[in-house]
């Protein structure tokens, strides 16, 4: 079959792109915009001055610096997507959200709709035969990404702010915990599991917990259940059911600003935190570094487990409203580090977040 040839205004945009080292094709820019990633030709282009649209020139290098063939763009679409903010743009937002989420367990043979529900002695055997599964083969790193820069700040003898949590979120019994929670919430796994768990993953927080578990005793004495009322109470459905129930333009907000946080946190950390690690020892001594890069994970590349990292950080802005305006305050702090003369042509810029729009909305508030 024989291929329409570009229109002039895609050539335009073509001849744009390339003025700044990317060579991109006409086939390319079809398939983008088959994806919503970019607007039509006539959308693209200015109509004063028929050039194209400075905008659409810079989204289009970085769909072009993102593509690699036989590879996805990954969560730099769902930027996208969240950026334009329409109903259709929404509708596939949402539905790679959910399939990030669920991705994991589909690997390993769990649909989120097949998993056993109720307290019955049969439905409890099935989840756990299943956690177990889960976790067989895996692999257990000893340390993790936070870990990881700690022991190469001891070897160079570079005083870090001390951890607010435990050592290695890879921890076997965290895991163990982890998998019974997302597959049986509240169902599984209770407070005291958690807190045993947590105990075996970092005993020299003793203090901590035990101020935990006096809150938890004094909640229940009220007939309060604590675990009860997390987002994670209904396990893997749960987090599924936040983002599909989740109102549009709240969705593309939370997905605004946690693929921005990942881009920009991802820039200091390799770019600017090697010359200066003063930046390292800030971003650290913020809670939000143990609340989200490390919890939440960290995906400083584009790819499948990037996705399922933000897709988590999404969750938790839809269903923790402190969490959220913690995140937007953290944003501001890892802006004002990314001093203006240091920034680069990219990812970060392709993904500001929507203040003004966030307040009206109420996000993060």
């Amino acid at each position: 079959m024989t291929r329409t040839p570009p229109s002039e205004l895609d050539q335009a945009l073509v001849a744009a792109v390339a003025e700044l080292g990317f060579a991109i094709s006409a086939a390319q820019l079809e398939r983008w915009r088959t994806n919503l990633w970019l607007a039509r030709a006539t959308d693209c282009t200015d109509p004063d001055t028929g050039e194209p649209r400075p905008e659409a020139v810079h989204r289009a290098m970085c769909l072009a610096a993102a593509s690699t063939p036989g590879r996805g763009i990954s969560w730099l679409g769902w930027t996208f997507w969240a950026i334009d903010d329409t109903p259709a743009s929404s509708a596939r937002l949402r539905a790679a959200v959910a399939s990030a989420l669920q991705r994991p367990f589909r690997r390993n043979g769990v649909d989120v709709h097949q998993i056993p529900e109720g307290d019955s002695d049969a439905a409890s055997d099935a989840r756990e035969q299943l956690s177990v599964a889960l976790l067989t083969g895996q692999r257990h790193p000893r340390k993790d990404f936070d870990g990881a820069l700690r022991a190469a700040a001891a070897d160079a003898a570079f005083e870090l702010p001390p951890p607010r949590s435990v050592p290695n979120m890879f921890h076997p019994a965290l895991l163990d915990q982890g998998a019974r929670m997302l597959l049986g919430g509240a169902d599984d796994t209770g407070f005291e599991d958690l807190a045993d768990a947590w105990e075996a993953a970092s005993p020299a927080n003793s203090a901590l917990l035990d101020t935990m578990r006096t809150m938890n005793r004094e909640a229940a004495l009220k007939g309060i259940d604590l675990f009860a009322q997390s987002p994670l109470a209904d396990g893997l459905r749960g987090l599924v059911r936040a983002v599909q129930e989740a109102d549009d333009r709240v969705l593309c907000a939370a997905v605004r600003a946690c693929t921005k946080g990942n881009a920009v946190l991802s820039t200091l950390l390799i770019q600017r935190a090697p010359d200066d690690p003063a930046i390292l020892q800030t971003l650290m001594d913020d809670e939000m570094w143990d609340q989200w890069a490390r919890v939440g994970g960290f995906a400083p590349v584009l790819g499948v487990g990037g996705e399922a990292a933000i897709a988590l950080n999404v969750f938790q802005y839809l269903t923790l409203p402190r969490w959220a305006g913690d995140l937007e305050r953290y944003l501001t702090l890892m802006d004002t580090l990314l001093a203006p003369e240091c920034r680069r042509p990219g990812l970060v810029a392709a993904l500001p977040t929507a203040p003004r729009r966030q307040q009206e909305l109420g996000v993060g508030r």
